[in-house]
């Protein structure tokens, strides 16, 4: 609906305005007429014609609004790509705006988050973020950047930033940062809807198919993460029949392509521990080793300390919760971890296995002091529970 408006009026803040009028319009209207039977549709019209009209009382409009100028496309893949949130997405993640700014806008305007849940995304204040996309809007509006997808030649050197992007949309929606749901899967479908559309934009890209893969193959298992009462289910415990088999066989088929294409990068190696995952018919039969040796890849390659984290567990998997807790022990001081809350779960599991309960006590503490999830809390709240009871 908003990438709708902003491309019929060209400027981010009217379309938001727009947007939000027409949500109260509707809340005025159906009451006494009905909800309509397309009611996204009405809702889109009528912000439309909002837009239009404000357009219309401007009387200097090409001077004062702030253009998303619309170019002339060249002929190339994209041409038959006619979707209003790819032009949006590609115009959130120009390369004029920093990479921070260019996926707090994703999330906010692509996606639909309040700022203060952006804020929570990024672990910043809610003033901080509101400053931060108020500023990357400015800068949309003085660098003229233009709203639409960018042209045959431009692509490799913006798509890298959009698959970023996009995973980032697709790892919200994973696991909800704050709310009563693990899971917001109206977030996974638009990560995967926009993976799609970039693979159709995009075929022989390496990249794209393995960013596509390993979005498939970790919402394959979505329906078996939440147990019917609504609690977390762990991997461990997960029945894998209720996991997608078509989305793991479309994954693996889009991994092997993207293997034959070029060597693995960071999706490739993400696309391919998941894959292990997908393949290995119960938990006792999962290859960690195989799983240690591709984070190990991915290590080298992408040096990040939730990496890091990943495989520290995987080793606590392979080698034990003493080895597992070892390997944990230099991320502790890793300031970017401090507020993470799954550092402190894992140490809290190592540790409850090692039946260390008064330290493995503390770190559960620690861990439920930083999530803001409801399920998890619950799952968190029993695991804390267990520890007290054999700890006495």
């Amino acid at each position: 609906m908003l990438a709708t408006t902003a491309q019929a009026c060209g400027d981010l803040d009217l379309a938001e305005e727009c947007a939000q009028e027409a949500f109260a319009q509707a809340l005025v209207v159906w009451p006494g007429s009905g909800i309509p039977d397309r009611p996204g549709a009405w809702l889109t019209q009528v912000a439309r014609n909002r837009a239009r009209d404000e357009l219309r009382r401007r009387a200097t409009f090409r001077r004062r609004l702030p253009l998303l100028v619309t170019s002339p496309v060249a002929d190339g893949p994209e041409a038959g790509l006619d979707d209003d949130r790819l032009r949006l997405i590609f115009t959130c993640c120009h390369p004029a705006l920093s990479r921070e700014a260019q996926a707090a806008l994703t999330l906010r305007l692509v996606c639909g988050l309040s700022t203060a849940e952006v804020a929570r995304a990024f672990l910043v204040s809610e003033p901080t973020m509101a400053a931060r996309i108020t500023r990357a809007k400015k800068k949309i509006a003085t660098a003229r950047i233009p709203y639409r997808a960018p042209s045959p030649d431009q692509l490799g050197a913006r798509v890298g930033v959009v698959l970023e992007v996009v995973q980032l949309i697709f790892t919200t929606g994973h696991t909800a940062p704050s709310g009563s749901d693990l899971v917001r899967h109206d977030l996974l479908d638009r990560a995967l809807d926009l993976g799609r559309l970039l693979h159709l934009l995009m075929p022989s890209d390496a990249a794209v198919s393995a960013s596509l893969a390993l979005m498939l193959l970790v919402s394959a298992r979505s329906a078996a993460r939440v147990s019917p009462s609504g609690g977390l289910v762990l991997l461990s415990e997960q029945d894998r029949s209720r996991w997608d088999a078509g989305q793991i066989e479309q994954g693996i088929a889009l991994l092997v392509d993207s293997l034959r294409r070029d060597a693995p990068g960071r999706y490739a190696l993400q696309a391919a521990i998941a894959a292990v995952h997908a393949e290995s018919p119960s938990w006792s039969a999962t290859d960690w080793s195989e799983i240690v040796s591709l984070y190990d890849l991915l290590l080298a390659q992408w040096p990040s300390p939730v990496v890091a984290l990943n495989r520290a567990v995987a080793l606590g998997m392979r080698d034990g919760p003493a080895a597992g807790l070892a390997a944990l022990e230099p991320l502790l001081g890793d300031p970017s971890l401090a507020i993470y809350p799954y550092l402190s779960a894992a140490r809290a599991d190592f540790l409850r296995q090692l039946r260390q309960w008064a330290a493995a006590r503390t770190a559960y503490e620690e861990a439920l002091a930083l999530t803001s999830n409801d399920v998890e809390r619950e799952f968190l709240l029993a695991r804390l529970a267990s520890v007290d009871r054999r700890g006495r």
